[in-house]
């Protein structure tokens, strides 16, 4: 007690007893009592493999000036970005394919959106975003914006991990969303685990950036999941139509309640650093610790209402935050507004499984091998649904036929009648003069 009579507050002793462990930046205590070795030589080990991969990717069919907007935001760091159309699927660009298609990630907080919908609509939170059972300080908005792990651990502890399980998959967690490309992940889901982080942290989640873009935008475009696809040919990219894989067996009001908190978090919560309210971007950050380094994550679309873009970044290294992945994106919105206000269409396939043809017994896998990916689209393409066969060939032929014998009918009948008729030139088409008698 002496000591702090001298003149020392409680908080300068503690500092000094804190400095020495905050001055290791290479030891992060996440989570609490764990210490985790965040190692330089990993750092650089990511970097140099983003470069290679990058180096490496196919960008046949992908949006050049997008990519380019893509490659100078991410910059020097171990990431991936992906930018597609959130309306019809289309692939603008994937950078890193290797870790956009190939690998999965802990989605970290991101995952707070499958708990959001799950307990809204198994009514364990009220409309107005508050616990039915018990109080917290914080709604729905608040803790998707803030990226609050109470909240969301109060829910999942009703909600449990089946129904969580069931609610992730509905959201087109843990397949493969069907991008026409090979090797494409199917991530995890967190089976047998009830420990009550996997609703806040996401533990035993490991999720795509496309499976994360596809989420995303079916919350926003009115609950299409959406399957992604690269247009590989010019006729491709100027005649683009999306696949619809399904829509989501859920009531619009309830996936769409996660929205404000969404525009919560990019306003004035974890991905605040996107200071430009023009972009309308509405989105979820995550931040947490994979494999022995940082992971940082932002899954958002653009515009708000009826959006056009979906944009996902993923970061890895002792640096990567949430909030630096979206102030990524925010780089690559800031090229993609001029494109906000042209005309749009969607041309989306709504009928994902069943494409009728008249009486036609065409093979699935050459439909299906037409448009890239047997086992997830099982849509018959325009191309395939117009095959050479009989069917289509038989009813023109009896319409010929039909045809010529009307035809021979109906010059019998004008040779009988034939005789009968007169063509008299005047003397038909004018009247007969009439003379008196002299």
């Amino acid at each position: 007690m002496q000591f702090f009579r001298e003149g020392f507050s409680a908080k300068i002793f503690l500092s000094f007893l804190i400095a020495p462990l905050l001055a290791s930046a290479s030891v992060l205590a996440f989570p609490f009592g764990k210490s985790v070795n965040i190692s330089p030589k990993l750092d650089k080990l990511l970097k140099e493999e983003t470069t290679r991969n990058i180096s490496n990717d196919d960008f046949e069919g992908e949006d050049l000036g997008i990519r380019r907007a893509a490659v100078e935001a991410l910059g020097n760091r171990a990431g991936t970005v992906v930018v597609m159309n959130a309306q019809t699927g289309r692939i603008y660009t994937i950078v890193n394919q290797e870790w956009g298609i190939r690998n999965a990630f802990k989605p970290c907080s991101t995952i707070k959106l499958v708990t959001g919908i799950a307990g809204y609509n198994e009514k364990l939170i009220r409309s107005n975003g508050n616990l039915v059972n018990g109080y917290y300080r914080l709604g729905l908005d608040q803790s998707l914006a803030y990226s609050n792990n109470t909240y969301f651990q109060k829910i999942g502890k009703r909600l449990g991990s089946r129904k969580m399980i069931r609610y992730a998959g509905k959201l087109g967690l843990g397949e493969p969303t069907g991008i026409n490309s090979r090797s494409e992940t199917a991530g995890r889901l967190p089976f047998g685990n009830e420990n009550l982080r996997i609703y806040s942290h996401a533990d035993d989640f490991l999720t795509s950036p496309l499976q994360l873009a596809v989420m995303v935008s079916a919350i926003t475009n009115g609950g299409d999941l959406v399957v992604p696809q690269i247009p590989r040919n010019k006729f491709q990219k100027a005649n683009f139509r999306g696949y619809l894989r399904r829509e989501l067996d859920l009531r619009p009001t309830v996936f769409e309640r996660v929205i404000p908190g969404m525009m919560g978090a990019v306003k004035y919560g974890t991905a605040k650093r996107i200071r430009n309210a023009n972009l309308k971007i509405a989105g979820k950050t995550g931040s947490c610790i994979s494999d022995n380094t940082w992971v940082g994550l932002f899954a958002s679309v653009a515009p708000i209402q009826s959006p056009k873009f979906s944009v996902v970044v993923i970061t890895k290294g002792k640096f990567a935050r949430g909030k630096y992945s979206a102030a990524i994106a925010e780089k690559i919105y800031r090229k993609l507004r001029p494109l906000y206000d042209r005309p749009f269409q969607k041309k989306l396939r709504r009928k994902p499984l069943r494409v009728k043809t008249p009486k036609s017994k065409v093979s699935d896998s050459k439909n299906v091998a037409s448009i890239g990916k047997p086992k997830i689209i099982t849509i018959k393409s325009d191309v395939a649904a117009k095959p050479k066969s009989k069917t289509k060939k038989q009813p023109r032929n009896v319409a010929r036929k039909r045809v010529r014998k009307n035809n021979k009918k109906k010059v019998k009948k004008v040779e009988q009648i034939y005789p009968a008729v007169v063509i008299g030139g005047k003397q038909e088409i004018t009247r007969p003069r009439v003379v008196g008698n002299k």
